[in-house]
């Protein structure tokens, strides 16, 4: 992530913005208000993090595709180094800070250090321990592990774009069988293993990974077949109306059917619906980089610096809530001043984190790893057949 500029594209910024505000709404009420202090958006909140997969599934594909099409040779240690420089410092000043201060950052004990440092803190994690939203992280970061190789693989094995699209598909129908074979053992309150679901599905990698697929194929509609992806293009407030459709379809679905009260998690939101509302948000992310769309062009002011700073902001905000929390209630300060306190609070921390932090080791990884890609070219070049 860079500073914004021209070269930043608006609807993605706008998309981003949404994606920390609702996880910062949902985080609200699980830790510091014990209520739905924004209505039902506090419930259903936590599909922010299922927006920041497809964007990132979109933003690192996108990068990945773009040169392949162009014929470049991927430097896998150029990638590596560049997503370590990016999304490490932060995080290992963050951790830094659970660790020194446990106290301050709200007293729970946290995962083994080691956890976070491979980035298999959320395997099995159960719900409670400290700095336990960093899970959706870990998945991140095997996703970026997996993704350069995975691709590298494929390019050898076939050049035809229909095995791609089978390879899309597969991957995820698998992630909606794996939950459903999962929520079979965990998923109702009469089976006795509720406590398991979140280990097993909600922190899962095989369970979630799959979110990250529809942003990918979005990536690959837009290099490997630009003459239809120009055609799409043109119809940006058609795929804007489609998006907004099928995100409030699916927010309804996690509203009513996510988690039912006497009977548990819902057999289709759970196996189907992580899928569902990541293919939905990828409809909003083709809208938003359609230049014939409302979103595409849409300035709120204040959500491109919200976009920037997302990263940090999702890092921190819930300690900075806990701390506010903490200090709030033997004096006795109103639910609208804590609130106010825990949002100035957490844009404040991850700004300077931004800059303090995140600006310059981005600007060494620019320095030292200026490109994904080398100038050779690949043996097999030529555009991916049908």
């Amino acid at each position: 992530m860079t500073n914004p500029g021209p070269s930043r594209t608006l609807g993605l910024d706008t998309l981003r913005a949404l994606a920390i505000t609702l996880v910062f709404m949902y985080h609200y009420m699980v830790f510091v208000s014990g209520t739905p202090t924004f209505g039902w958006l506090s419930v259903v909140g936590w599909v922010g993090v299922d927006l920041f997969f497809v964007l990132s599934g979109y933003l690192i594909a996108n990068q990945l595709f773009a040169g392949m099409a162009r014929g470049e040779a991927l430097s896998l240690k150029a990638f590596y180094a560049r997503r370590g420089l990016r999304t490490w410092p932060a995080f290992w000043v963050v951790l830094a800070a659970y660790f020194l201060f446990p106290a301050v950052m709200g007293g729970k004990t946290p995962p083994p250090l080691w956890r976070f440092l491979s980035f298999t803190q959320n395997i099995g994690l159960q719900p409670g321990t400290a700095f336990s939203h960093a899970w959706s992280l870990c998945i991140e970061e095997q996703f970026y592990l997996l993704l350069p190789a995975a691709l590298l693989l494929a390019s050898r094995v076939s050049s035809r774009r229909a095995h791609a699209w089978m390879a899309f598909v597969g991957l995820m129908l698998a992630g909606m069988a794996t939950r459903a074979v999962l929520w079979s053992l965990y998923g109702r309150e009469d089976s006795g293993q509720l406590a398991h679901y979140y280990p097993n599905v909600y922190y899962g990698t095989l369970c979630r990974i799959d979110e990250f697929l529809p942003g990918v194929a979005v990536a690959f509609f837009k290099n490997f077949h630009p003459r239809t992806w120009q055609r799409t293009m043109q119809h940006g407030q058609a795929l804007l109306a489609a998006g907004v459709a099928a995100t409030v379809l699916m927010l309804v679905g996690v509203y009513n059917f996510y988690y039912i009260d006497g009977y548990g998690y819902g057999f289709f939101m759970s196996a189907f619906g992580y899928s569902l509302v990541a293919v939905a948000f990828s409809l909003l992310v083709m809208a938003a980089l359609s230049p014939n769309s409302w979103l595409h062009g849409l300035k709120i002011p204040g959500a491109q610096r919200l976009a920037v700073w997302s990263y940090s902001i999702y890092l921190s905000h819930k300690a900075v809530g806990v701390i506010v929390k903490n200090y709030a209630k033997p004096l006795e300060l109103p639910p609208s001043v804590v609130l106010l306190a825990t949002t100035v609070l957490s844009v404040l921390v991850g700004a300077l984190l931004y800059r303090w932090v995140e600006s310059p080791f981005m600007a060494l990884r620019d320095r030292w790893f200026p490109s994904t890609f080398g100038a050779a070219r690949l043996p097999s070049a030529q555009p991916l057949a049908r």
